[in-house]
């Protein structure tokens, strides 16, 4: 089972910037795909970005392209989230998830989450 741990959320006024990093610990050598979720108050759960964890190519929502990139360090196990031009519409819950076999962007198809750090752009 693949233990995640998210970090560097916070408070941002609208127009700044934050890096998200997700931490992965045990299981961890069939992952095929990591990527990032959010969720707001009262909506669903979206994909914001993804990552080959072996080739690196990457996936970005309409919302996200442009703005936000996602990054991998493999030695290090980690993946970032680095947000610019944050909006007060950015703001939510950010989840790290990880998912094995072909990529998809639904979150029902990752199998393994971390607890979500929040993020809350001010305007």
């Amino acid at each position: 089972q693949v233990q995640l741990v998210e970090s560097g959320g916070g408070l941002v006024q609208a127009g700044g910037s934050l890096t998200l990093s997700c931490a992965a610990a045990g299981g961890t050598f069939s992952i095929t795909y990591r990527a990032w979720f959010r969720q707001a108050p009262g909506k669903e759960r979206d994909f914001v970005a993804g990552i080959s964890w072996s080739g690196g190519g990457t996936y970005v929502s309409d919302s996200a392209k442009g703005r936000f990139t996602i990054s991998r360090d493999n030695a290090k196990n980690t993946v970032a989230l680095q947000m610019n031009s944050l909006k007060p519409e950015d703001t939510a819950v950010y989840y790290c998830a990880t998912k094995y076999g072909i990529w998809s962007r639904w979150a029902k198809d990752f199998g393994s989450w971390g607890q979500g750090t929040q993020v809350t752009v001010s305007s």
